[in-house]
């Protein structure tokens, strides 16, 4: 899980590096896919950043960890706080 966090956030990293290079020369489509890879990246993270906060809550509670699950885009994006 924290492999799949540290290669999500590098590639977050290095298209933010890219999306700059790409408005400099003027490539709007390459800027439009990398802002959807983005916001597809941002979700991701969203998931499974919840997901770890639900073992850890689950572990600090005394049950099973594994009892966690992996929650839609839908549920994870309209937290309120």
């Amino acid at each position: 899980m924290q492999a799949r966090i540290d290669a999500l956030e590098h590639e977050r990293a290095r298209l933010r590096r890219d999306e700059g290079d790409a408005a400099d020369a003027d490539r709007d489509d390459q800027v439009a896919a990398d802002a959807r890879r983005l916001e597809a990246i941002r979700i991701e993270l969203d998931q499974l950043w919840d997901y770890l906060r639900q073992r850890r809550a689950l572990r600090d509670a005394g049950q099973d960890p594994a009892g966690a699950q992996l929650r839609d885009p839908d549920t994870v994006e309209r937290y309120l706080g």
